[in-house]
């Protein structure tokens, strides 16, 4: 009964440490190539080392953090071939789900759409690049989940996270963020006229345009 109430202890402090570290990275309180030093983030935390060591490597699996042999852990700075990769990744990931959500979903797809579209029109007239990053993976999750493809929700909650770093990197990027909103209007217009062809289209161009952005703005900087 010890063992079990310790161990339980251990896994509830490395889950806070994860979301701790995890939520700092994405709101870039962390920033890319930024070291993490486990002593300071412990102390930071309020937790022993144990717990932050085993956050980390946790987000080292999800592609968040990188680990350099003899110089430790630094947060992902993603490179030119990172958003290559990633977005090619995503363009066919999102596009299958797009067509999916059209085929498998009911009538209140649009409409919930919608409502996030809206949020994140605010949120682009406040200049609230942090929370339109928030609603833009929401718009995104959405179509994962009315996709109604377990397999295909697995994989893109495991690019979660370096999706949502890139998603704030594109919206902060001049221009980029009215471009966004316009074709994720896009998507909506063949979603509500339950046009499968369309929407999936409509989602690849999206991910092309964005990972293009992002690209164009790794070469400049």
């Amino acid at each position: 009964m010890l063992k079990s109430g310790v161990m339980l202890a251990r896994t509830t402090l490395n889950r806070e440490a994860y979301k701790a570290l995890r939520s700092a990275i994405l709101g870039r309180k962390l920033p890319p190539g930024r070291k993490l030093i486990v002593r300071v983030l412990a102390e930071e935390l309020g937790l022993s080392p144990t717990p932050v060591k085993e956050a980390l490597s946790a987000l080292e699996r999800e592609g968040l953090v990188v680990a350099v042999p003899h110089r430790g852990y630094f947060v992902l700075e993603p490179t030119l071939e990172d958003v290559q990769e990633i977005y090619r990744l995503r363009e066919v990931l999102e596009g299958l789900a797009a067509r999916l959500a059209v085929e498998e979903s009911g009538k209140t797809l649009p409409a919930k759409l919608e409502r996030i579209l809206e949020r994140q029109r605010k949120a682009a007239e406040r200049g609230d690049i942090a929370g339109y990053g928030d609603l833009d993976l929401s718009f995104h999750r959405t179509l994962w989940q009315a996709a109604r493809n377990r397999r295909l929700l697995a994989v893109a909650e495991t690019l979660d996270g370096q999706i949502r770093l890139l998603i704030n990197s594109s919206a902060a990027i001049p221009g980029r963020l009215p471009l966004s909103l316009a074709e994720h209007e896009a998507v909506l217009e063949a979603i509500a006229a339950h046009d499968p062809d369309a929407a999936e289209t409509a989602m690849r161009e999206h991910v092309q345009r964005a990972g293009r952005a992002l690209e164009g703005h790794l070469r400049a900087s």
